[in-house]
């Protein structure tokens, strides 16, 4: 079988280093450390980058994925808007703050950047069905990129997921699973179906397509650098879920600074998780090293994975960086959601309100240069979550006759 997987040359251990040809693996045999693509890059400038379309395969010599990905059936996401965020600076202090908005991706959350990535790998590894574990916005993404692509769909979610993500994933087509348990019981479940004969030529995209998935990541990295005029953020709050974005767009920021499209500036990553599913940042605040698996409970479902696979190397990140993880309430979560759509028209899901919420704690704690360019994620829209609003966010302001006399009255 002939692969093609762009500048990707070959897998690499996370952990030790051990190199492996290209293929649906995922773990090392040697330590059992995550895989991720490694690459030979060549020469790649800013010009060849801003002639290509407005999506992430202008980024196509730096992702896995062949040259003429643009002729082939996917959903071409990315590209999303960098909101220059005055009110919301002014609110909270801050000089110069943006919002990287990714609600308007064609499944309205980030997920389709990276389902896009392990589309492309399915297609090399001559796959008939895309598969995943979720908490929400990935079955949508998996669904709908599987009837662009012309491929079968099985996706696996926990049953009692927010009622807007579980009509998203259906209405694609393929089929959906309800798993009476946690995402991390879904995640295993996955796994066990990989070894068996019913997961024969499937692609699971989290899990056997992951080094070429998470990929999907580092485009944010790319189009925030780019939007910024080439430079990096000086600071960055990113929701953790597994961590996996986290830790792919610090790896986005390091291969354009080792690259020369952008000046090797300092920038400080923040984490941001809800505090009923905050392992990782319990990890952060205690010192530790290792992250102690939680059992979640949130509103934020979509960051809901008590033990988030790339949770220590977000650890190493926010210590070497300057930066740190954090967390909030569900209270706070919907508070910020209100915040962001009251000061930027902006209407995010829960984890948006997550990532608002700790930049507002952070800010307020003294803990975030006020003075310094500053990026908060949005990675979803917040018709997705409906269901956490409540009180006055979901009634009209007033129910009148319709009369002058009557509307004068509510003045």
């Amino acid at each position: 079988m002939s692969l093609d997987f762009g500048p990707a040359t070959g897998l690499s251990c996370r952990e030790c280093g051990t190199r492996y040809p290209l293929g649906p693996s995922f773990a090392c045999q040697e330590c059992f450390g995550p895989l991720e693509a490694a690459y030979d890059f060549g020469d790649v400038t800013r010009a060849q980058i801003e002639s290509g379309p407005a999506n992430i395969w202008r980024y196509r010599a730096l992702l896995p994925v062949p040259a003429d990905v643009t002729s082939k059936p996917n959903m071409n996401p990315g590209w999303t808007k960098l909101v220059k965020a005055g009110n919301l600076g002014r609110t909270l202090g801050f000089k110069s703050l943006y919002v990287k908005d990714d609600s308007g991706n064609p499944t309205h959350s980030f997920k389709d950047r990276v389902v896009a990535m392990a589309v492309e790998a399915a297609r090399n590894f001559g796959f008939h069905t895309l598969s995943c574990s979720s908490t929400g916005n990935l079955a949508g993404a998996v669904t709908a990129a599987a009837a662009r692509a012309g491929l079968d769909a099985c996706v696996f979610i926990p049953a009692n997921l927010e009622k807007a993500k579980i009509t998203m994933a259906r209405v694609f087509g393929g089929r959906l699973i309800g798993i009476d348990g946690t995402y991390d019981e879904v995640n295993r479940f996955c796994s066990e179906l990989i070894g068996d004969p019913m997961g024969d030529k499937w692609g699971f995209v989290n899990v056997n397509l992951r080094p070429y998935y998470a990929e999907g990541s580092k485009t944010l990295a790319y189009e925030i650098a780019e939007q910024l005029g080439w430079r990096l953020p000086e600071q960055i709050i990113i929701p953790i879920a597994s961590g996996s974005q986290l830790t792919k767009i610090d790896k986005g920021f390091k291969e354009l600074i080792s690259l020369g499209l952008v000046e090797d500036t300092p920038y400080k990553v923040f984490g941001a998780q809800a505090a009923g599913c905050s392992p990782v940042s319990t990890a952060y605040k205690a010192g530790h090293d290792v992250v102690q698996p939680v059992k979640p409970d949130t509103i934020a479902k979509s960051l809901a994975i008590g033990n988030p696979a790339d949770g220590p190397y977000v650890l190493d990140i926010a210590r070497r960086t300057g930066g740190g993880v954090e967390d909030v309430t569900d209270a706070e979560i919907v508070a910020a959601m209100k915040l962001l759509a009251s000061t930027e028209g902006i209407f995010a899901e829960t984890a948006g309100g997550v990532t608002v919420g700790v930049l507002k704690k952070l800010a307020e704690s003294g803990r975030l240069d006020l003075e310094a360019e500053t990026v908060v994620l949005n990675t979803g829209d917040g018709l997705k979550t409906l269901d956490v609003l409540s009180g006055e966010a979901v009634e009209p302001t007033a129910v009148i006759k319709p009369s002058l006399d009557a509307f004068r009255a509510t003045v």
